[in-house]
């Protein structure tokens, strides 16, 4: 019931990530790498899709010499965070499914290693301990187990009811094929009004703060609002860059600029599939029924 990525680092020892964890130099983050080449939060280990990916966050990695915002772990795969910073994998472990939690104005969200859900509002999960938090949900290895705020330690398993004066949580067994869930996303029940201005975008969702995106990023996403559906990578980017450039360096900085872009909306908790790219190389913002979108440029 928990996936999980094991990694070999430079030391030689080895470090168990799941659903959630972030790599990062803050002694805070799940694997702390204490080097000032590494991001305070440089990546995320996420299940998406049926599979473990890492995520970058503040930093780009590498894979065979290739910066990356998000990449499929595989056993044997050699990440670069940083020049001469190296991690290894050396497993990954996929259960078909795994154990997600719903609560109200938090929906249904897979578990991290380590969870801790402050009831706000808004209603927030994060992926590390937080000693003042209402609920803490932890995977010890071999069970889950949950505890309110001065409640009772219990095992939860598929149908487990967590319960106190002010917790009520729900635990289940769900697939792991096709799921984008985060634990840094607010339910994709959470309607979405957007605002594009172009040089920034307003995006506003009830009981959460308003999230701003300025500069690049928001000529990009106000490029998508405008075309109102899929279109090709290629006609989006030169909306955005308009001057003369060849067409590999266009296809570094849309990477770079929709990676970046990404590791944005996941810090401010806004749901994975947003922005969705397809093999084909379209791509398109996902508009769910209850979502609005202005174009104000």
């Amino acid at each position: 019931m928990h996936a999980f990525v094991r990694f070999r680092l430079p030391s030689g020892a080895s470090a168990d990530l799941g659903h959630g964890d972030i790599i990062g130099r803050l002694k805070s983050a799940a694997l702390c790498v204490d080097d000032p080449r590494v991001s305070e939060a440089h990546a995320m280990v996420s299940v998406r899709r049926g599979e473990l990916v890492l995520l970058s966050l503040r930093r780009m990695f590498s894979v065979r010499g290739k910066p990356l915002g998000e990449a499929v772990l595989r056993e044997g795969m050699v990440i670069d965070l940083a020049e001469g910073v190296v991690l290894t994998v050396e497993d990954v472990n996929v259960p078909d499914r795994v154990l997600a939690m719903t609560m109200d104005g938090l929906g249904t969200t897979i578990l991290p290693a380590t969870a801790s859900v402050t009831l706000g509002p808004p209603v927030a999960l994060a992926p590390r301990f937080e000693p003042d938090a209402d609920l803490h949900v932890w995977w010890n290895g071999h069970e889950w187990r949950a505890q309110p705020k001065a409640g009772s330690v219990a095992v939860v398993t598929d149908g487990s009811v967590v319960k106190s004066s002010t917790v009520n949580a729900r635990f289940e067994l769900v697939s792991n094929r096709g799921s984008e869930t985060t634990a840094m996303a607010v339910a994709t029940s959470t309607p979405l009004s957007f605002i594009a201005w172009f040089d920034t975008v307003e995006i506003h969702r009830d009981g959460h703060p308003a999230v701003t995106i300025s500069g690049v990023g928001a000529r990009l996403l106000s490029e998508l609002v405008a075309f109102d559906g899929p279109v090709e990578w290629a006609v989006a980017a030169r909306e955005v860059w308009t001057d003369s450039i060849e067409p590999d360096e266009l296809r570094h900085r849309w990477d770079v600029t929709l990676a970046r872009l990404r590791a944005k909306l996941r810090e401010a908790g806004v749901r994975a599939d947003l922005i969705r790219s397809t093999g084909a190389g379209l791509v398109q913002l996902v508009r769910y029924p209850a979502d609005r979108f202005d174009d104000r440029r």
